[in-house]
């Protein structure tokens, strides 16, 4: 049950708050995927691979289109294959027919009831495709009408914003892909449940952060490479839970024109990973940092030290892939604590529903 105005607010951290209950199941979440879910994930995966698809589309809303572009990044550099984002409304608003045959429709959704999804779905698979759905609701409109479909298994969440469905997504589409080559991807991800509790217990720290965020105006979050679609969600959560802009760029696209409006005032979230997209994205943290911008990173030690604070992200021996679903965990809490603190309803923001029904 979310906070009504005429009840008094739960303070932090108390169990009153279903998005903290609902941030605090991801460990747990994260084990059932791969205890449960695993074994499914790699047998779809195989019997979709030896249809030898030759190019693959991703279709998602809201978080979901975050895990896509990151299962986008997955399958570009593991398989090699060309892949894109699907542009729902060409079948949906204007009718056009596509030609898919052999092509590969992933569909990402948490409640896998949104009409514009299973109906464009519906025309790919009419159109040839081989279709794929993966959801928290198998008996959804979406499962119904896909070819195949991947249950990730992470309980009903009922906070409007996305938290343990949105990395659930993360790590069954990381194993499918590995799937895809005939790899055990669970051997890589074993580390993460346990690294995952690490991080959500450190409640504190992403507390003392929220305060720089509390009466911010406007936030830049910035990444490369497997990190850019956790800045496009930690912005998503941003915005939805405390009203304020939260404008999410790739690195590369920062330094193309939206750095002329980062100042010395101007809150800039960096998100670095371990490896070459963290590497990819030092010359524009020390752009950042010539500009005198309130510079706050998630990642290495070594790069908190040299921003004006941050929180420290140790990934342990995790693979630059699989970092994301630690990534947005902070992330995460920052968003509710800032919510919180600004007074507002992290549970219930306004205007929202959890099932988005888009035509």
């Amino acid at each position: 049950m979310s906070v009504s105005a005429s009840s008094p607010a739960p303070r932090r951290g108390e169990p009153g708050w279903i998005m903290f209950g609902e941030m605090a199941e991801q460990p747990e979440v994260l084990r059932r995927v791969l205890a449960e879910a695993a074994p499914q994930v790699r047998q779809t995966a195989r019997r979709i691979a030896a249809r030898r698809p030759r190019f693959v589309l991703l279709g998602a809303r809201g978080s979901s289109d975050h895990a896509a572009l990151y299962a986008k990044y997955l399958i570009e550099v593991e398989l090699g294959l060309p892949c894109g984002l699907a542009s729902m409304s060409t079948t949906t608003a204007y009718g056009a027919t596509p030609h898919l045959e052999d092509v590969l429709l992933i569909t990402v959704s948490q409640s896998g009831g949104s009409p514009d999804l299973a109906s464009s779905t519906q025309a790919a698979r009419d159109a040839g495709a081989i279709t794929l759905a993966v959801t928290n609701n198998p008996d959804s409109p979406l499962a119904e009408v896909s070819e195949y479909h991947i249950d990730m298994l992470a309980g009903p969440e009922k906070a409007l914003p996305a938290t343990k469905t949105y990395t659930a997504e993360l790590l069954v589409l990381y194993l499918f892909v590995k799937g895809m080559r005939d790899d055990d991807g669970g051997a890589a991800a074993a580390l993460l449940p346990d690294l995952a509790e690490e991080v959500l217990d450190r409640t504190a720290e992403v507390r003392a952060l929220a305060g720089r965020y509390r009466f911010a105006e406007r936030m830049v979050i910035t990444s490369r490479g497997y990190g850019y679609p956790t800045a496009k969600e930690a912005a998503l959560k941003l915005m939805e839970t405390s009203y304020i802009p939260a404008l999410a760029y790739s690195g590369a696209d920062l330094l193309h024109g939206p750095l002329a409006m980062v100042d010395n005032i101007s809150p800039v979230i960096a998100i670095v990973t371990e490896g070459q997209g963290g590497q990819a994205l030092q010359p524009v943290l020390d752009r950042l940092r010539g500009r005198g911008a309130d510079l706050v990173v998630v990642g290495p030690k070594r790069q908190v030290e040299a921003a004006s604070g941050g929180f420290v992200l140790s990934t342990g021996r995790l693979p630059e892939a699989l970092q994301p679903v630690l990534e947005i965990l902070p992330l995460q809490r920052l968003a509710f604590e800032v919510s919180v603190a600004r007074g507002q309803d992290p549970d219930s923001p306004r205007g929202l529903a959890k099932v988005t029904e888009t035509r």
